[in-house]
């Protein structure tokens, strides 16, 4: 999941190197903490937060696969 949220990010942002994902493990679900550059904050949620949304649908569609809760923080 990591690697997936990674990927999807830095095709979005202009400043590639400055996404980064950190993950932990909370009660039973994954918490996924995705950190970008400020200048591309906007790019990663877009207008009214359609492209956020559909970052996490992508990764909870992924989870399901394995059988997992995931949660996508964008920080």
């Amino acid at each position: 999941m990591k690697e997936l949220l990674t990927v999807i990010a830095k095709h979005l942002v202009d400043n590639p190197d400055g996404v980064s994902v950190k993950d932990y493990m909370d009660d039973d679900a994954l918490i996924l903490e995705l950190h970008v550059a400020d200048e591309d904050m906007g790019k990663v949620i877009g207008k009214q937060g359609r492209i956020a949304k559909a970052i996490r649908t992508v990764v909870k569609a992924a989870a399901t696969y394995e059988d997992k809760k995931v949660v996508v923080k964008i920080m």
